[in-house]
C-alpha cells in the first residue's frame, strides 16, 4: 500500500542476549550479515529491529553489511542510532502500532477501553 521494501518478514537467532556480553551480542549480530546478506537489499528486504534488539544491534548489522559490501549502505538497515541516519521514535514505534491497531479494533468492535491500560517495555538490552 505505502510501496516500501519493507517485507514484514522475520528472521530469529536463538540465543538470551541478555546473558550475553556486549562483545559476544556484536560478535553475533555481525555474523548475521557474514553468513548470507545475499538477500539484504534496499529494494528488496530491509532489517529491523524488533524485541532483543536496539539501534546498536542495528548499527553493527549496518556496518557488516557495508564492509561486505566495500561501501557504505546504511539504507539496507533500519532502525539505526540517530547519527547513522536513524528515524526519532523508531524504537517504539512498533508498540505505537501496535496500540493504534487495537485503538482502532476497539472502535470497530465498539468496545470500551476506558480505564484500560498498556506496557510497553523498549528500554533496549542495556
Amino acid at each position: 500500500m505505502a510501496r516500501v521494501p519493507f517485507s514484514g518478514g522475520k528472521g530469529a537467532v536463538a540465543c538470551n542476549p541478555r546473558q550475553m556480553s556486549k562483545k559476544e551480542l556484536e560478535r553475533l549480530s555481525r555474523a548475521v550479515h557474514t553468513s548470507d546478506c545475499s538477500h539484504f537489499r534496499t529494494e528488496k528486504d530491509i532489517p529491523a529491529p524488533d524485541i532483543n534488539t536496539n539501534a546498536q544491534v542495528m548499527a553493527w548489522m549496518a556496518d557488516e553489511y557495508s564492509k561486505i559490501q566495500q561501501y557504505n549502505n546504511f539504507g539496507v538497515i533500519t532502525g539505526k542510532p540517530l547519527d547513522m541516519g536513524g528515524c526519532v521514535g523508531r524504537e517504539t514505534a512498533t508498540a505505537r502500532g501496535v496500540l493504534y491497531a487495537i485503538r482502532e479494533a476497539a472502535k470497530v468492535k465498539r468496545i470500551s477501553l476506558r480505564g484500560a491500560t498498556c506496557y510497553f517495555c523498549c528500554t533496549g538490552l542495556w
